[in-house]
């Protein structure tokens, strides 16, 4: 199976680099619309809550914004924070866009880790897990169009069945993401598809479909990577490594509180210029994907070497970054690195 290539849009927009939201929205819509022209695969959204610069928080509108303005790219969720929402709901949304698009969504979820976006609307993060276990089994029952009676801790339901149904049989493609070992595990023994967080963890994955008798083959693995491409290697540190730094000191604080670290990792930050100066930058332990045409090719099959991959997601919307810049790497990447994975 050949590559597949998709851009990862998390629609933030921050601080001094802040447009109007309305041209904020309508101008990655049109580069998302245009990146189907170019040749990529995927369109992939992601959700957070409560974030200054805007990290959008609501995936299945603009998934079905997507649909109405494309014919062929796929459309997916990388993730959406599935203890956070209503199966039902999710369920009906994922149906609709799905009918919308003429069968091109994939609905990707996941646990959560930030402890605002729980606590601060009333439902206690140590609640994620049950929450996650019982909306998966929900949400891909009423997908596949069952009449589901259910009683758990934390969903109600009495003969509901969703209508209209989704295009796609027996449903929409699922994916799972996760990090935990039970999480991975799990995401296997169910037959999911698998959001990676890493070479590490898809070798658990497939070492679980195994132990449940599933082949591998027969399953996806996407990996979300910050990529940024310019002509020399040096043009493309010195464009996206404010960005970069941006982006990883968010993630880095988020993380740092969710596992209570206290502020040792922020500090251990790479500056803006030892960024460029080094080009080179860690994201959860896997490299950024930044440079010349030449440099991304390489990295990319050094990660392929290490690890199953069968959708590479480009973090490439890097946030604070100008439009035509988005779209000069968008277009590059397309143009030289894209072809360098195709079957021929």
């Amino acid at each position: 199976m050949s590559l597949k290539f998709g851009v990862l849009w998390p629609f933030r927009n921050p601080g001094p680099e802040r447009i109007p939201w309305d041209e904020f929205y309508q101008s990655h819509l049109d580069l998302i619309a245009d990146s189907e022209l170019m040749g990529f695969d995927n369109a992939w959204l992601t959700e957070h809550h409560f974030v200054d610069d805007g990290y959008s928080p609501s995936l299945l509108p603009i998934g079905a914004a997507v649909a109405a303005r494309t014919k062929h790219i796929r459309i997916g969720t990388f993730l959406l924070l599935l203890p956070l929402h209503n199966p039902v709901r999710v369920a009906e949304d994922t149906a609709t866009v799905d009918l919308i698009s003429e069968g091109r969504f994939d609905l990707g979820v996941g646990l959560g880790y930030r402890a605002a976006e729980f606590d601060d609307q009333g439902i206690p993060v140590r609640e994620r897990a049950g929450r996650m276990q019982e909306g998966l089994t929900l949400v891909r029952q009423l997908l596949a169009g069952e009449a589901v009676t259910f009683e758990g801790r934390y969903n109600s339901l009495r003969d509901i069945r969703i209508s209209p149904p989704a295009l796609q049989q027996p449903h929409p493609p699922i994916w799972v993401g996760g990090s935990a070992p039970k999480a991975i595990e799990r995401a296997a023994r169910m037959g999911f598809h698998f959001l990676s967080g890493g070479p590490g963890s898809v070798e658990v994955y497939d070492n679980a479909l195994r132990d449940c008798g599933r082949d591998p083959a027969d399953f996806n693995v996407a990996a979300t990577i910050p990529t940024y491409v310019a002509p020399t290697r040096e043009q493309a540190w010195e464009i996206a490594a404010e960005s970069l730094h941006y982006m990883a000191s968010g993630y880095v604080e988020w993380t740092s509180q969710a596992n209570n670290a206290g502020e040792a990792d922020l500090a251990a930050l790479p500056s803006v210029d030892d960024i460029v100066a080094g080009q080179s930058m860690d994201f959860f332990g896997e490299p950024a994907l930044v440079g010349s045409p030449k440099d991304v090719i390489e990295q990319i099959e050094e990660y392929r070497s290490r690890s199953r991959l069968t959708h590479l997601v480009c973090a490439m919307a890097l946030p604070g970054m100008p439009v035509e810049q988005i779209r000069s790497g968008m277009e590059l990447f397309a143009h030289e690195v894209i072809p360098a994975f195709r079957q021929a």
